[in-house]
Parts: structure tokens; sequence; C-alpha cells
């Protein structure tokens, strides 16, 4: 489809208020993605997989301003023995953040990377495959714009989970972020990720798994009220090799969250699920293109959305299957708890299978609070605001449950329920 002018105009107009980062190993790709992002246009509402979210604010070249947050709130990981990575406002903060040091893993950062680096052949190279058949612009104006990050080369079994902790002092701070995971054959790996970030937030992050190589990556979207973020995760996997994703959100004016999976080789596994919790002006957007390109391969999609006073939820799945993809079982459910009459899940499920032997399904449901189970709690005692949020906390279980930590499970569902207690205050 040509690119409108209008569309070009913006698109120009974004790319004129920031700075490609010039020399080193990753010009040619940054070049590239450039002339991709150029091509393509950014997005907008007219656009097949952006018709139910409205990109405006993710795309214009002034930032919108977003209050600084000083909770008392304890950040979600504090217990978890882990190895500390701060980002300010996008960038790096040595001070912050532990050592970079551990068996079995290095890090390097993206902004001073050396010349030669085993990253050439990975960053932009995701990206790049995850852009057919569906055009992700802001994917490709990170890869070329993006001005720091990790590249996380995992080589052992890593012995704690890498904590990447966002923060954000400015107002108007606009960041880009692209990471950069590399697991070796056998190795594992967990990461963590939690913090509002930056007024707007544009993060990459691409997955390069080996054969029977291990990835679980939870995230948290929390406490900044005034967040606009769209994230991104384009992972390769390897015959054998488990990526297991999970995202909890809360708050934020608009976040679309995108996640691009090929499974490359033969038994591979792929779980993304998602839960969120969103009250008044909130639009959150989970889109997940998975393609099975091996035999006897698993994915798993499972998203939960509980909305309120006038919240909106999108979910855009598909599984793609080719003809040499037999023996595939692919899973997908999305579903909404709609709190009042004035809030919205709008979902967009897809199966595209070109092979015989499958077992997939795929399905998507919205309704309210069952007057039934809530009439049973309330009978044995409970006030209707506590059986309420039982009922909630139920209803997300299904997702929280994809975390395979149950440590990890028991913070996310701590966090869910400070979050239901402090709506009923």
């Amino acid at each position: 489809m040509a690119v409108t002018q209008p569309k070009t105009d913006a698109t120009e107009a974004r790319i004129a208020a920031l700075t490609l980062p010039t020399g080193g190993w990753s010009a040619p790709a940054r070049k590239e993605a450039l002339a991709r992002l150029r091509a393509m246009g950014l997005p907008g509402a007219r656009d097949e997989y952006w018709k139910y979210t409205r990109p405006e604010t993710l795309i214009s070249a002034e930032v919108p301003k977003a209050s600084l947050f000083d909770g008392e709130e304890t950040p979600i990981f504090d217990g978890v023995d882990r190895l500390k990575v701060v980002f300010v406002d996008g960038v790096f903060d040595a001070e912050a953040s532990d050592d970079l040091s551990l068996e079995g893993l290095s890090i390097d950062r993206l902004a001073d990377a050396p010349d030669i680096h085993w990253a050439k052949d990975i960053y932009g190279v995701l990206e790049s495959n995850g852009q057919t058949p569906v055009d992700r612009p802001l994917a490709a104006l990170n890869t070329a714009f993006a001005t720091d990050g990790l590249l996380i080369h995992v080589t052992g079994k890593v012995s704690k989970p890498i904590n990447l902790i966002y923060q954000h002092k400015s107002e108007t701070s606009d960041a880009m972020l692209h990471h950069v995971v590399k697991v070796d054959t056998d190795a594992e790996v967990t990461i963590l990720e939690n913090g509002p970030a930056a007024a707007r937030f544009n993060k990459v992050m691409e997955v390069d798994i080996a054969d029977t190589g291990t990835l679980h990556h939870v995230r948290t979207q929390g406490r900044d009220h005034e967040r606009r973020a769209a994230t991104h995760i384009f992972a390769r996997l390897g015959a054998e090799s488990i990526f297991k994703t999970f995202t909890l959100t809360a708050n934020g004016v608009m976040t679309r969250n995108e996640c691009v999976v090929e499974l490359t080789g033969d038994d591979a596994v792929a779980h993304i699920a998602g839960a969120c919790m969103g009250d008044g002006d909130f639009h959150h957007d989970d889109t997940v293109f998975i393609t099975h390109d091996a035999v006897n391969c698993e994915s798993r999609q499972v998203f939960k959305k509980v909305l309120r006073n006038g919240a909106t939820g999108v979910f855009q799945g598909k599984i793609l299957v080719k003809p040499d993809a037999q023996k595939t079982d692919g899973y997908q459910i999305s579903q909404s708890l709609l709190l009042d009459d004035d809030s919205q899940f709008l979902a967009k499920p897809e199966l595209e299978i070109y092979a015989d032997d499958v077992a997939c399904s795929h399905g998507s449901t919205s309704g309210a609070i069952d007057e039934d189970s809530l009439f049973y709690l309330r009978a044995r005692g409970i006030p209707r605001g506590i059986a309420e949020d039982l009922m909630v906390i139920a209803f997300i279980a299904e997702a929280v449950q994809e975390v395979e930590d149950e440590s990890l499970q028991e913070e996310i569902n701590a966090r869910v329920a400070a979050w239901l207690e402090r709506r009923r205050g």
C-alpha cells in the first residue's frame, strides 16, 4: 500500500526531531531500518493493525508530558536476589546498577559496544524479519534511533535473574532502548523488567535462542498513570528451546505491547501471556504474531484484562502455521472482565493454517462479574468490594500461572491485590 502524504509528513517530522547515531557496527542496520521506516511510514488509524489503537501520542514529534511519580510503594522484585541494571530516562546508570559480571553471562551496552561484536548478526535482523507480513514501523524507528540498551550473551545457566529497572526523572523524556539477547545451546536465563522508564517509551528486545536454550521473561508496567509506551519483542527459537514471557500492566494512558515469535526448530515452546488492570483514561493493546515453521512445536497465548471507568483493552493475536509445521499445538485465549458498562474490550483472534496435522484453537470472551458467584461470597460474610477483588484475582490467575517461578507469581499476585485495594479505597 502506498504511503500517503500525511503519513509521509508525520514520519519525516518525527525523524527530523531525532539524531541518527552514526559509526560502529550497528550503522548499516540503522540505515536499513530508517529506509524501512520511510517506506512504510509511521502507523495511522487506517492501518489494519492499528484500527483499535490511536497511535498519535506514540508518534508525534512533540513529547507528551508525564508527571514524575513519587509513590511509597516498594518496587517490585526488591525481595528477589537479582542482578540490577538501571536506566534513567533511557540512559544506563552505572552507579545505581550492580556489577554486570556474572558467571554464564556477558553484558555490554549498545552505546559503547566494541566495533566488532556478536550482536551485529542479530541487531535489526529479527526486527526486519518481523516486518513481514505486518508492518511494525515503531520497531523500525527504534532500530534506527535507539541510543542505549543491553547486549546480553547467555553462555550457561545463570544463577539469578537480570532485572532491568527503568526510571524517569524528566517530565518530557522520550526514551528508546534496544536490547539484544543471545541464548546459547543449553543456556538458561530469567530477565525481569519494571519501572515507568520515560514520559514516552519505545523499546525493542530481540531474542535469539539456540537449540535447547531457555529464556524466561517477566515484565511489569505500572505506577506511572501518564505513561505512553510501545514495546516490541522479536524472538527466534531453535530446536527444543523454550521462551516464556509474561507482562502485568496497571495504569498508563497508552500501552502497546507487541510480541513476534518464530519457532524455527522442532519441538520448540513459546508461551506469551499478560494481564492488565485499567481504570479510566487507559488504553492497553496486546498484539501477538506467532509463526510455526517447524515440527511438533507448542505455542500458548493467554491474556486477561480487567477494565473499568471507561478503560479500553485490545487484543490482536495470530497463529500462522506453515505447510511443513506438522504436529503444531497452538492455543490462544483472550478474555476481559468489564467492571462497568463504560469500558470496552476489542479482540481480533486469528488462525492461518497450512498444515493438516495440527491442534490449534482460539477463543475470546468478554463479560461482567458473575452475580451468582458474587452472591455466594457475600453470603459468607465477605464485603462486596473484597469479594469482587477475589474474583478479579481468580480471573487473571490463568495468565499469572504462566510464570514458572512460584515466588515471582507471588510477587505479581501481591501487586494485583495492592492495586485493587487502592482502587477500592
